[in-house]
């Protein structure tokens, strides 16, 4: 009995190191930057969005590089608002999108799917007219080539059919009346989560970004007016 205690406690006290270590590497791999690409052309406006948890990646719906209504449609959402001008993209724990409206909603095995890599996982793609800067969105300008790696990056994460074209995710789970799901490559884990995937775009285009960080406030540090 004693014996199974004291394993027990020396379980407990490799766990609570382990998370300490997580939070540890998280914050200080978050503060040391990537250096953005020198003498860029501001060429084309992006955004990075945050609602406290999630980041997005912000484009424009349509420009001369790349027109996304290739791959997300204005008549999959709600509203079928074809006037919006943006489409901010965020790729995550499919479990998270759907199933987990609110955080008194997480189930435990939404969770352990999400935080070991176990579940598949999702595009969230939300529309909008205008967006305004403040603490919670921060705009980046870019040069046309940049933007177009951007675009490259965003839609390798996309799963698509047999025939090349995105798979609409039909659900109720919408957060708005302007957003969709679609089916996507890869799985949600503890070290590279719906933020290390934003911050791996701003790397693939030549933006600021962190060395890795798997939290929003990490991005949004090296984005401080």
């Amino acid at each position: 009995m004693k014996s199974a205690l004291v394993t027990s406690g020396y379980v407990f006290l490799a766990f609570i190191c382990l998370v300490l270590l997580y939070f540890l590497a998280s914050f200080v791999l978050s503060r040391l930057s990537v250096a953005p690409e020198p003498n860029t052309k501001k060429e084309v406006s992006i955004y990075i969005l945050t609602n406290g948890v999630h980041t997005d990646l912000v484009v424009p719906v349509k420009n001369d590089v790349y027109d996304w209504r290739l791959y997300v449609k204005y008549e999959h959402t709600l509203a079928k608002d074809s006037t919006n001008r943006f489409v901010a993209f965020g790729w995550g724990d499919k479990g998270f999108y759907l199933e987990t409206p609110t955080w008194a909603d997480l189930k435990v095995s939404t969770a352990f799917k999400a935080v070991s890599g176990l579940s598949s996982s999702a595009i969230h793609a939300t529309f909008y007219k205008s967006l305004r800067e403040g603490e919670a969105c921060r705009k980046i300008d870019m040069s046309r080539e940049q933007y177009g790696r951007l675009v490259k990056f965003i839609q390798r994460r996309f799963d698509l059919d047999e025939n090349g074209n995105t798979i609409f995710i039909k659900t109720t789970a919408n957060y708005g009346e302007d957003d969709a799901f679609y089916e996507a490559k890869g799985s949600y884990n503890l070290f590279y989560t719906c933020n290390t995937w934003a911050n791996e775009g701003l790397k693939a285009c030549g933006q600021k970004a962190c060395v890795w960080t798997p939290f929003y406030n990490g991005i949004f540090y090296h984005y401080k007016k």
